[in-house]
């Protein structure tokens, strides 16, 4: 019995379809990962080795490009204000998002249905198409050049809404219920009861606001000219046109730029895949 499981397990693993579809997914991982491994090789090499012809594809752990960026620039500055703009859009989400996805999901009203209809319409409009509207009344409102304007018109996400509508939706009527029977608002249950149920949303919606936000570029380019107030991405445009010719401190930067969000995805991605998938609710059934 022993020797026919190996061979039913062996003949498994070598089934021409499994080994081929295992090697193009190794294959698509190396062409996916490569850039960002030859940015980190670019950023710790020496001067010399940057054009060094054939090129060394081992990282030579100069970090003399780190110092220089640190040092010689206003990095500390731009690092802040992404933290800032990016947290606070964060918890504006957050707040919203629960809210909202709580309203649509428990509470009955008039137009609930042509009210989510209109939230999933928002996702067809191509951000492009809205710019110069929204930059005229960013004007008119006297927003421009300001951290406002980076934070405010991201404080709602569609996705936030509808994840969070999702999970509500699968918590057991009979806690809302048991709530109400001890006095409970709607407000107090959604704090206290809803929410705590719904972590992997929580985590979700922060974990991708963050990143979004920490990688706004387009947005802050055209409605901010102040370096006092402009996030990373901004910076690091503002460095390739100081820093063409200098590779090393071009890929420094963008390191230093994804660290962060490189660090919260590996923290938290399980988190994400439950959230995605709708699983892991805390709710026992």
């Amino acid at each position: 019995m022993r020797q026919s499981s190996g061979k039913q397990r062996l003949a498994t693993w070598l089934d021409p379809f499994k080994v081929l579809r295992w090697v193009g997914v190794v294959v698509i991982a190396v062409l996916f990962s490569f850039p960002l491994y030859w940015v980190v090789v670019t950023a710790f090499q020496s001067h010399k080795g940057v054009l060094a012809v054939p090129p060394n594809f081992v990282p030579q752990f100069h970090t003399g490009a780190f110092v220089f960026v640190l040092e010689h620039t206003d990095w500390a500055r731009f690092m802040l204000n992404t933290v800032f703009v990016a947290g606070t859009t964060v918890a504006l989400v957050l707040v919203t998002s629960a809210l909202a996805g709580y309203a649509l999901a428990e509470l009955s009203f008039k137009g609930r249905g042509i009210f989510f209809m209109m939230v999933l319409a928002v996702i067809m409009l191509p951000s492009q198409a809205l710019l110069i509207p929204q930059y005229a009344v960013a004007l008119h409102l006297h927003l421009l050049n300001t951290y406002a304007i980076q934070i405010v018109p991201f404080a709602a996400s569609t996705f936030g809404v509808i994840l969070f509508r999702q999970f509500f939706k699968g918590i057991p009527r009979a806690y809302w219920e048991a709530a109400r029977l001890e006095g409970v608002g709607h407000l107090r249950y959604i704090r206290r009861v809803a929410v705590p149920l719904a972590k992997p949303a929580v985590v979700t919606v922060a974990l991708l606001t963050f990143i979004t936000s920490w990688n706004q570029f387009q947005w802050p380019l055209i409605m901010t000219t102040s370096t006092s107030i402009q996030p990373i991405e901004v910076a690091l445009s503002h460095y390739m046109q100081t820093f063409e010719a200098n590779w090393r401190e071009l890929t420094s930067a963008v390191l230093l730029a994804l660290l962060p969000i490189v660090a919260l995805f590996l923290l938290l991605q399980r988190h994400i895949v439950a959230g995605v998938a709708g699983r892991d609710s805390g709710v026992n059934s």
